[in-house]
C-alpha cells in the first residue's frame, strides 16, 4: 500500500473546512544569517499546529474518513499522536482513549488529560503501548488511529508538504524530515515525488529506517535516547517503507548530544521552542552530517513542540 499526490489532495480538501487545523507559517531565512552555507533555510513552523505537532493533520483525516462508533477512538502514542487524536476527537465530539508508554513525558500526559482523553500507561515502549491498545480496540470496537501506518494518517501528513509548496511558490531543493515510524517522511516524500530531495533523519538510538535499509526490509530495532517519546517506533511503517524505496535516497543518523544542542540552539538563537524530534534538521546542518550546496534552498520541518519547557532553561 502506498500514498500518492491524489490521496494527499483529497486529504487537503477533507481537512479544509475545519478551522481549528492551522495553516502554519513558512519562515524563509538566508542561510548565511544563521551560519549555514546555503542559499536559504525554509522553516516550516509545524510546532505551532493544533495539538503542538504535525500529527493533527493525519489524525483528523483518519477520523473524518471513517465512521466513528459510539465507543469512540483509541490510539497508542508516545504523546504527539495521542494529543493530535485527542484534539481531533474533542473537535468532533467523540470519546478518545490513549495508550502511552512509560517513557512518555509527564507534560504530554497532562496535556492529554486536559484535552479530555482517557490515558492508560501500557508498558515501557511504544510497541508495548500499541499491543495494549490493539487489545482494547478488540474489546470495545473503537476506531483505531495508528500513529503513523494508516493511509489516511500518511496522506494527512503529506498536506504539510503541499502547504509548503503553496506558501513558497514551489518546493525547496531539499527537505530535512525527522523519522520515527515514518508517517511524516512518507507523506512529504509522496507529495514531492522526487521534485525535491527528501532527507530522512533519525537519532542514532532509534534507527528504524536506517536499519530497514541495511536489511532490505522493515525490521524491529531497540530504541531509546532523547527523542524516544516521539521517534520511538521500533519498526518503520510499511507505507513509509514503500514510499522511501521510491523517493528517499538519504537516511542519516544523528547522535543525541547533537540533537539536544540543536534544540537548545533553536531556542537560544531563534526563540523557537521545539521538542528534540524537531531539532534533527538543524542538528544535521550544524554537525555537517548533511552538507547543502551553496545555492541550495533547504527546508526544515519543525514537527513538534510537546515537551517540558524546563528542558530549554
Amino acid at each position: 500500500m502506498t500514498i500518492d499526490r491524489a490521496a494527499i489532495e483529497a486529504a487537503s480538501q477533507r481537512l479544509a473546512p475545519h478551522a481549528f487545523l492551522r495553516r502554519t507559517p513558512l519562515w524563509r531565512v538566508p542561510g548565511a544569517a544563521l551560519g549555514i552555507a546555503c542559499a536559504e533555510l525554509w522553516f516550516k513552523l509545524e510546532h505551532l499546529q493544533a495539538g503542538g505537532s504535525f500529527k493533527a493533520r493525519g489524525m483528523l483525516n483518519r477520523l473524518l474518513a471513517q465512521p466513528i462508533p459510539a465507543s469512540g477512538v483509541v490510539v497508542a502514542s508516545g504523546g504527539n499522536a495521542g494529543i493530535a487524536t485527542a484534539v481531533a476527537a474533542r473537535a468532533l465530539g467523540v470519546r478518545c482513549e490513549v495508550f502511552v508508554p512509560s517513557v512518555s513525558p509527564d507534560a504530554k500526559r497532562a496535556r492529554l488529560r486536559a484535552l479530555g482523553a482517557d490515558v492508560v500507561v501500557g508498558g515501557a515502549a511504544y510497541a508495548d503501548a500499541l499491543a495494549a491498545c490493539l487489545e482494547r480496540q478488540r474489546e470495545t470496537g473503537a476506531l483505531l488511529t495508528h500513529a503513523y501506518d494508516q493511509p489516511e494518517v500518511v496522506a494527512g501528513a503529506g498536506t504539510l508538504a503541499r502547504e509548503i509548496e503553496e506558501q513558497g511558490g514551489g518546493l525547496p531543493d531539499s527537505l530535512l524530515v525527522s523519522v520515527g515510524g515514518g508517517g511524516l517522511m512518507g507523506g512529504v516524500a509522496a507529495w514531492c515525488e522526487g521534485r525535491a530531495q527528501v532527507v530522512a533523519l533519525e537519532p542514532g538510538l532509534a534507527p528504524t529506517l536506517y536499519r530497514a535499509r541495511e536489511a532490505g526490509r522493515p525490521v524491529d530495532v531497540e530504541v531509546g535516547g532523547v527523542a524516544a517519546d516521539s521517534l520511538g517506533a521500533r519498526r518503520v511503517g510499511d507505507i513509509a517503507w514503500v514510499i522511501a524505496q521510491r523517493h528517499v535516497r538519504q537516511a542519516l543518523l544523528l547522535p543525541d548530544d547533537a540533537i539536544r544542542e540543536a534544540q537548545q540552539w533553536l531556542w537560544r538563537e531563534l526563540r523557537l521552542a521545539v521538542e528534540p524530534a524537531a531539532a534533527l534538521g538543524m542538528a544535521a546542518l550544524r554537525t555537517g552530517a548533511y552538507r547543502p550546496r551553496a545555492d541550495e534552498r533547504v527546508g526544515i520541518v519543525l514537527c513538534g513542540a510537546n515537551m517540558d519547557p524546563g528542558a530549554l532553561a
